[in-house]
């Protein structure tokens, strides 16, 4: 026990009699749940006991007494070999490499810039690790540091590859390939990091006429759909387009934006099918009534139900 608390508590609003009572706070109450078998992963909250076989090592979230361990966060119980970790459902994003992120670039240094990821440090992307003019390969000059804000200033946005992460947390970033680098027109949406799906591939073209890029770190980007050909595309960001964009293109984008929002608040994962079947049950609606809890609540529904009868 922690320690020992007086709480007065009001026993009769109208005649005030107040009583004391003397109440124990301590850790939450353990509970026992099934004990981790093969991968089979389940949730767990702070205070149950996760195994008590005595054979299985502390990781992240967890801690021991006696033989028991312990979850010490909420979250999903996951099993590396012989180390059980838990899984936080809410927390920073912790990026693992070859993640597809979306940053904000927060401050042009020497040689490199730093990258809000949503994580709990800044990313870092080194000069040497981005594409120059064209796909360019060559040796980074004393002029290219020169030339660093004309690229990337603060408040820039990019889309970017986990490429290593330091010892103390932060992640190394690389935008290497064309499709990476600075973004141009389009909406950032902001979701929880545990929603997002991994996939072979992040980068999607919806059949709605609108490009969706899901990071793993709980940033979303939407944009128009390139036309093939356009020269914007697979420049790495060095060719920005700043034509108007269609008033048709506007109304995919901000119905999407809703649609991606009521999935985030009613926790229903985040790719490319979950997304567009919200969409086509979004259809029925003006996009302002997507703003409305209970429409957000029955897209949500509508949209769970149709991916469990595609098996999705």
């Amino acid at each position: 026990f922690f320690h020992l608390a007086e709480i007065k508590l009001t026993k009769n609003l109208t005649d005030e009699v107040m009583e004391t009572r003397t109440i124990d706070i301590c850790r939450p109450p353990v509970r026992n749940r099934p004990e981790v078998e093969g991968e089979i992963k389940h949730l767990v909250s702070p205070g149950d006991v996760i195994t008590k076989d005595p054979g299985y090592m502390r990781g992240h979230g967890t801690y021991s007494e006696g033989d028991n361990l312990y979850a010490s966060v909420a979250g999903a119980v996951e099993k590396v070999n012989r180390v059980i970790c838990v899984r936080a459902l809410k927390s920073r994003y912790q990026g693992d490499v070859g993640d597809v992120v979306v940053g904000r670039v927060a401050e042009v240094g020497q040689k490199s810039w730093k990258v809000d990821t949503n994580s709990r440090l800044d990313s870092v992307l080194q000069l040497t690790l981005v594409n120059l003019p064209g796909g360019e390969l060559r040796r980074r000059s004393a002029e290219d540091e020169l030339l660093m804000r004309d690229y990337l200033k603060e408040g820039d946005l990019i889309s970017a590859e986990v490429k290593s992460i330091y010892t103390d947390g932060a992640l190394a970033l690389h935008t290497r390939s064309l499709k990476y680098g600075k973004l141009g027109q389009g909406v950032l949406v902001k979701v929880s990091p545990s929603l997002i799906k991994r996939r072979k591939t992040h980068f999607h073209a919806l059949p709605c006429g609108a490009s969706v890029i899901l990071g793993n770190n709980g940033y979303i980007w939407l944009s128009p759909v390139l036309v093939e050909g356009d020269p914007v595309e697979n420049t790495g960001g060095f060719v920005q387009d700043l034509d108007p964009v269609t008033l048709s293109d506007r109304e995919v984008i901000a119905r999407l934006r809703n649609v991606i929002i009521a999935l985030a608040e009613n926790k229903v994962i985040l790719f490319d099918t979950s997304i567009t079947c919200a969409y086509d049950i979004s259809l029925q609606y003006n996009c302002k009534d997507l703003l409305k809890s209970e429409i957000k609540e029955e897209i949500a529904v509508l949209t769970f139900h149709q991916l469990e009868l595609q098996g999705s």
